[in-house]
């Protein structure tokens, strides 16, 4: 488990929060998204840079996958569900926010429902502590729920053919909060207030393409933030919009829904 730098991933108390990482690799750029779909994952980049040695191992136990040389190639880690459990158990009055499989999809078509189970156990077993899951597979949430209580369950959506598969996987799924990651935004989606609302969406992230850098336009944020507000949705800003807000003084729209 490590400290992240990703904004939106969060302690409850408002420190930066941290990742951990059952299982590592996927195949959405092989789906149409990601790679596939226009732009590389960071997650996709680091596996093909510094870690790629790390990821390239062969690993012949009864749970992990032969990566044939693919270092994204989907992995489960059995090793890092007892570290969770260990620094929960020593570490139980500071509560935190965790990221749950930032280097890959924990419900990617590839991944065995038994090494998401595995994972979203010791995330029950950890009740103090704040997960956050983000998928680009919401067909699959269904199957897992419903989820424990203190998992943030989200979908990510970059173009509107991804919309109405995310909003229908939402409206089914019991978890703590349900979320829906616009970013990168890729082009303007429409969505309507009533239908986040019917989704029962608590949370609203726009952020930009980074690598390639791809900046949305300002309409298209706006028409996200509008019915975000008509459905009582919380909305937060990444920092890669602020070049469309320039009177913001850095300022953006940063909330966060409450436990």
């Amino acid at each position: 488990m490590n400290r992240t730098k990703i904004e939106t991933v969060l302690n409850p108390d408002g420190t930066q929060g941290y990742t951990w990482n059952p299982i590592t690799g996927c195949t959405n750029h092989t789906a149409g998204q990601c790679k596939g779909g226009g732009f590389p994952c960071y997650a996709y980049i680091l596996a093909h840079g510094r870690l790629e040695a790390k990821y390239n191992t062969i690993v012949k136990d009864g749970e992990s996958v032969i990566t044939n040389g693919d270092p994204f190639y989907p992995r489960y880690w059995p090793e890092r569900v007892e570290q969770l459990q260990r620094e929960y158990g020593t570490g139980k009055g500071k509560r935190r926010g965790v990221f749950a499989c930032d280097m890959s999809d924990l419900f990617g078509l590839h991944v065995p429902s038994t090494w998401t189970d595995a994972a979203i156990g010791a995330m029950e077993e950890c009740e103090y502590w704040r997960f956050y899951l983000l998928t680009k597979q919401p067909q699959r949430l269904q199957e897992f729920s419903p989820f424990p209580s203190n998992c943030w369950v989200g979908v990510t959506v970059t173009r509107q053919q991804f919309l109405k598969p995310a909003l229908e996987a939402l409206a089914g799924v019991e978890a703590g909060k349900r979320y829906i990651y616009f970013e990168p935004l890729l082009e303007h989606i429409i969505v309507a207030g009533h239908q986040l609302r019917a989704a029962r969406v608590d949370w609203v992230i726009v952020g930009a393409q980074t690598q390639p850098t791809k900046r949305p336009e300002l309409l298209w944020v706006e028409d996200i933030i509008a019915p975000a507000s008509i459905a009582g949705s919380k909305v937060w800003l990444k920092k890669t919009l602020l070049p469309l807000f320039p009177a913001s003084n850095g300022q953006l729209a940063k909330e966060i829904p409450h436990d």
